[in-house]
């Protein structure tokens, strides 16, 4: 079995984030999404998020290209994922390109293209001049 591992907020989820998944799991049989906890969106990422991580977990699961959602708690632990869920392709956005080849020599690492004309940080803007 080809295990596949990406990680993010996905914080109001859209049809970028679903596209991403897709594409992702074309790379393998078993997908792993590493959801931001709330503690290291603030805490480390200085990023409030719309839904909970309870919230944002349920959505994932309910994805069809998601096998298992587990807790990114901090930037460290990618490593230790790697290895512990025996990843053979870590897949990120490309607004992440070469931040994450240190991982190149425990698995294969892929960054693909972002869906251009959407993004949550977007939609957060739209929302925020719409007074919501």
């Amino acid at each position: 079995m080809k295990r596949v591992i990406t990680y993010g907020t996905f914080d109001l989820l859209h049809y970028g984030h679903i596209n991403l998944l897709k594409r992702a799991k074309e790379y393998g049989d078993y997908l792993i999404v590493a959801l931001s906890t709330d503690e290291f969106n603030w805490d480390e990422k200085r990023k409030k998020c719309y839904f909970t991580y309870e919230q944002r977990k349920k959505l994932l699961e309910a994805v069809r290209y998601v096998d298992l959602v587990i807790p990114e708690k901090n930037w460290e632990q990618k490593i230790l994922d790697v290895k512990k869920y025996h990843v053979d392709t870590f897949v990120m956005g490309n607004d992440w390109e070469g931040k994450f080849d240190f991982l190149k020599d425990l698995c294969e690492v892929v960054y693909l293209p972002r869906t251009p004309e959407i993004s949550s940080t977007q939609i957060k803007e739209e929302l925020k001049k719409k007074g919501k």
